[in-house]
């Protein structure tokens, strides 16, 4: 059996410090919310001014998640072996570099290049945020809280990210929604080195270069497959791209399983608790970002409200993710962790069904009342199950843990909108009617997004026409969005009785004090213990 040696943490900070170090990592969970979020809002912006085409616009939101999504592990990885705050400072310093020449990209290719390239130093912050919660708080009760903060900050940035985002919308360029991570990271910069206690694995393993490019090429041929399944790309592309990630993914784990330090314990997804914390973590993502990226752009094109009246409209359910979230620490105790959770998934379930009666109406107080819905539903599964994954490895290993549950939300992320937004684009195209006295270019910009058709028709000359247009426009819209509410809240019934069945019947047991499963052990400690 393998002897644990102490972690950084056990000499760390006090109670006063620990949370000051807390308070100090929450800046860069608040920038990636926030930034997610501002450019879901700053679609409509975007497309007028670099009139991407509806496969260009996708590609600049889901960019950055889709490369984060598979440098997550290797950069949680590297954080376990070199120190977590060092990893998390070097990529706080190069977001900001990156995402301030970003704000001044002049078409959309390159900014989707400047996406990708902060979504290198992106895949630095996050997994070194929650491995250090991890190392920083011992206590499970403190631990919860924590990650209960770490989560809700995520939906406070959304909330925030609107707000600020709208007002800069409102006065300046698209572009200057990017500067924000300027000024946020700079207290983490100052304040890290002094407040945030350094940790590692004692006994890191060497870095491995052919795994790390596996694990790249697992996640990303993986979720292009699937946005050129349900865009409008090459059917035989789509699937040699997913055959592709497949591939890629048995030799990443075949690889991972031989080596003596792998950079991934996949025995990790032999626990079902670990496994299904992981699910809860991406589809509660999936449902948020899918949510978030057809309701921002019916507040604005369709509704008419400015970017910062559907900041302010938004709030209200993104508050009742945050309350949500500090609601789950308490009730674990009273219910059990699995209950939270399906609870949680429940509740977003009943937000997408809300949607899929009540979406074609258009109502603003439907969608209000579905996205407070889904806030509940989201800060309850998505606190707990943070708690879940990162409790079930030992404190050396959270790096990889955390990462873990990071690529799951970016996976999340990337579905969220590769999935429903193309599913939601394709269902608009077949539906929206366009005027016969368009130019061929003005027909094709108009069929592809709902902000091609309302530039289209702000340009027509007959206003008759362009309210016709603009109409078709709106209805295609709502149609499109109760497809795709459909299959979300399908796969939120499925993803609850599954989740179930797993925390429920399987996994290692589950404490009354914690409510957080045991350590993994290795298959020679789990032979030692049989025999």
């Amino acid at each position: 059996m393998t002897t644990m040696q102490p972690s950084a943490r056990q000499a760390g900070p006090g109670r006063a410090g620990r949370w000051a170090a807390l308070g100090v990592l929450m800046f860069p969970v608040l920038l990636v919310a926030v930034d997610n979020t501002v450019l879901s809002f700053a679609v409509p912006a975007l497309s007028t001014a670099l009139d991407p085409t509806s496969t260009q616009l996708l590609w600049i939101i889901d960019a950055y998640p889709l490369v984060l999504a598979g440098l997550l592990v290797p950069m949680g990885s590297l954080g376990d072996r070199i120190g977590r705050r060092r990893v998390l400072l070097i990529g706080a310093v190069g977001f900001a570099a990156v995402s301030a020449v970003a704000a001044f990209m002049p078409d959309a290719s390159l900014l989707i290049a400047a996406r990708a390239l902060m979504a290198v130093f992106g895949a630095m912050l996050m997994p070194a945020t929650l491995s250090l919660i991890r190392n920083i708080f011992a206590d499970p009760t403190e631990r919860r809280t924590a990650i209960a903060a770490w989560a809700s900050a995520f939906s406070g940035g959304a909330a925030l990210g609107p707000i600020v985002g709208g007002w800069l919308l409102e006065h300046f360029w698209w572009g200057s929604v990017f500067l924000l991570s300027v000024p946020m990271l700079l207290p983490l910069v100052l304040l890290a080195p002094f407040l945030v206690p350094e940790s590692r694995d004692p006994q890191p393993g060497r870095m491995d270069p052919l795994g790390i490019l596996l694990a790249v090429g697992t996640l990303l041929p993986i979720t292009f497959g699937i946005k050129a399944a349900v865009g409008d790309g090459s059917a035989a592309l789509a699937v040699a791209a997913v055959c592709l990630g497949v591939a890629c993914g048995f030799a990443f784990a075949s690889r991972q399983l031989r080596s003596q330090a792998p950079m991934l314990d996949i025995r990790l997804f032999r626990n079902p608790t670990f496994s299904a914390a992981l699910a809860v973590n991406l589809l509660s993502v999936f449902a948020l970002v899918g949510f978030i990226y057809f309701l921002s752009q019916h507040l604005q094109l369709i509704a008419g409200l400015s970017p910062m009246e559907a900041g302010l409209f938004m709030v209200p359910g993104l508050v009742l993710t945050v309350v949500f979230g500090f609601v789950a620490v308490p009730l674990v105790r009273q219910i059990g962790p699995a209950a939270v959770v399906i609870t949680g998934l429940a509740f977003s379930a009943a937000a997408y069904t809300l949607v899929l009666a009540l979406g074609r109406s258009g109502s603003l107080a439907a969608l209000l009342a579905a996205f407070c819905v889904l806030g509940i539903g989201v800060g309850l599964a998505e606190t707990i199950s943070n708690d879940l994954a990162l409790s079930a490895v030992p404190p050396a290993r959270a790096g990889a843990a955390a990462a873990l549950s990071e690529t799951a939300y970016e996976v999340g992320s990337v579905l969220g909108t590769a999935v429903l937004g193309s599913i939601l684009n394709a269902a608009y195209s077949s539906a929206v009617s366009v005027p016969s006295q368009l130019e061929p270019s003005q027909a094709a910009q108009a069929q592809e997004t709902l902000g091609g058709a309302v530039e289209v028709a702000g340009s027509m000359p007959d206003r008759s026409a362009a309210t016709s247009l603009l109409d078709s426009a709106a209805r295609a819209f709502d149609s499109g969005v109760t497809i795709t509410a459909a299959i979300a809240a399908a796969l939120m019934l499925v993803a609850l009785v599954v989740v179930r069945l797993a925390l429920k019947n399987g996994g290692p047991a589950i404490t009354e004090a914690s409510g957080a499963p045991q350590p993994v052990p290795a298959d020679g400690e789990r032979q030692a213990k049989a025999g």
